[in-house]
């Protein structure tokens, strides 16, 4: 989900973790980073540790010996310089189209902030050059394809790491492409030549899967509350009831995200006149469909779902991720690489959005069959046969919604041997992530096109008038260009208005104006 950039305060990366807030604010929205005096001792610190092994007799695997299955060469110290550099080249091979900007930066941040651990042990010229980057707009360009996941996202970070030795391409802060050495010099800033285990520091970790991971959560969380709304929309204009979604019912079954997202859709319909004009015994209708009736529990396990992710990324963002680590006054190796906690969950929300994506198209759809749509009329055409109305809005819901289904296939079931078998078991962590950014978008659109048809449906429903907060999002629509019903018109530009008020936030932001915060 791509939101312009915006002025934003420094990010001091500290020896503590950084949280979703402070990763969505470099990567996103721009803001630039300092390390704190804490971070720099603990460089400090850790680097001395690494230069007392160089200048020792015993090999330290990645200090003085080569990598992977090539880990029991030993290389002396005059080579030490093009052992690390010829590293980092060789793993930038990258191929295919350009990673999305915000992406680049959440990586180049979290491997900072496994910098400023201490426990890689870089030199402080070297930690300060990529918060030098960071801080002046400089994004390197790295490929789609390259990574698996294991040991982390070596080809990703390693085409970051070729910026930092002057090397390969990157984007400069207006945008445009230019050669690392000349956007460095620009910026004033210097390259560096690697020292002992710094090409392997610069590449050795999960922060590509773990950045997508928290823009795509924190993107989640907001089209969870957005599809509660849409909810709210569907069931007010299909003449649906809003007992269902009583506490009392609720907490026959206690989960929290159903909990909160009954409580939403409670909050969203209060008061509606839509609502109270069926709410009589003249009402012969005994249950509503599952996509109206059961809105909450679909959309709250998604909740439950999204938060156990978030809890692991939050336990990612307080790790060191390296190999070997810097440990006291030793380097030691270990597996902490390995992806698998952030694959299974990047997957799990691949399938949550998949979901959420087909109740959605399912209400919709509601709204243009007039056997069920309650009094609408057929695809909530102006003049039927005419006009198509909203009918071709659903077919792109349902596109989208299959493609979602296959997306949802999980990344993380899989694993290709690499490195002569000494990397024998990965994580596709890194495909994962790349699956889910897709699978955000498509559940962005289709709610985006649900909240659109259902606003229709509710000014057919004329006199009668929607509760507050969805006649709020209502009159958003109208604001933003979209017209209400009438004849046919170009309908493409309408769904793309939609999709951005969701997108940007502004649909919940309408509702919140006037009912107050959602949970």
């Amino acid at each position: 989900m791509s939101v312009e950039p915006r002025v934003e305060p420094p990010v001091g990366v500290d020896v503590d973790p950084l949280s979703f807030a402070e990763v969505v604010a470099v990567a996103r929205h721009g803001a630039g980073v300092v390390l704190t005096p804490a971070a720099q001792e603990a460089v400090r610190r850790g680097r001395a540790v690494v230069d007392a092994l160089a200048a020792g007799p015993r090999p330290a695997y990645g200090i003085s010996t080569g990598f992977g299955a090539l880990a029991t060469r030993h290389v002396p110290a005059q080579r030490r310089t093009q052992l690390q550099r010829s590293l980092v080249r060789s793993h930038a091979a990258g191929s295919g189209p350009e990673v999305e900007r915000e992406v680049v930066r959440a990586l180049m941040l979290l491997r900072l902030s496994t910098l400023a651990t201490g426990h890689t042990g870089v030199r402080p010229a070297t930690a300060a050059l990529l918060a030098g980057l960071l801080d002046a707009g400089i994004t390197p360009v790295v490929p789609e394809h390259g990574s698996l996941g294991c040991s982390g996202d070596l080809a990703p970070l390693a085409h970051c790491a070729l910026a930092l030795i002057g090397e390969g391409t990157v984007r400069d802060a207006r945008g445009t492409l230019r050669p690392a050495a000349e956007a460095l010099a620009a910026a004033g800033l210097a390259p560096v030549e690697l020292g002992e285990k710094e090409g392997l520091a610069l590449i050795n970790g999960t922060d590509g899967m773990l950045g997508m991971l928290v823009l795509a959560l924190t993107d989640l969380r907001l089209l969870l509350r957005t599809a509660d709304v849409a909810a709210a929309m569907s069931v007010e204009a299909q003449l649906g009831t809003d007992r269902v979604f009583a506490a009392e019912l609720q907490r026959l079954r206690p989960h929290p995200g159903q909990a909160a997202s009954a409580a939403n859709l409670v909050a969203l319909l209060a008061d509606s006149p839509i609502v109270a004009s069926h709410r009589s015994p003249d009402c012969h209708r005994v249950q509503d469909a599952y996509s109206l009736r059961c809105s909450p529990q679909v959309h709250g396990a998604a909740r439950d779902t999204v938060e156990h992710a978030a809890a692991v990324a939050t336990r990612e963002l307080a790790a060191a991720i390296d190999n070997p680590v810097v440990v006291g006054d030793r380097v030691e190796s270990n597996g902490n690489f390995h992806g698998a906690p952030l694959g299974y969950v990047l997957d799990f929300a691949a399938i949550v959005a998949a979901d959420v994506a087909s109740m959605s198209e399912r209400r919709t759809d509601r709204f243009l069959d007039r056997a069920r749509s309650h009094g609408l009329p057929p695809f909530l055409a102006d003049d039927p046969g005419v006009d198509s109305g909203h009918m071709i809005a659903q077919y792109t819901q349902a596109g989208i919604v299959s493609a979602l289904k296959r997306l949802a296939v999980p990344a993380s079931v899989d694993s290709i041997p690499s490195s002569a078998m000494q990397e024998d078991h990965v994580s596709m962590g890194w495909s994962a992530a790349r699956t889910l950014r897709r699978s955000v978008d498509g559940l962005t659109r289709v709610l985006g096109i649900e909240v659109l048809t259902a606003a229709r449906a509710l000014d057919l429903r004329a006199p009668l008038t929607p509760a507050a907060a969805t006649g709020a999002v209502v009159r958003l629509l109208r604001e933003a260009g979209v017209e209400g019903p009438g004849p046919d018109r170009y309908l493409a530009p309408e769904i793309e208005t939609a999709v951005g008020l969701v997108r940007s936030g502004a649909v919940v932001a309408a509702v919140e104006d006037e009912i107050g915060a959602l949970r």
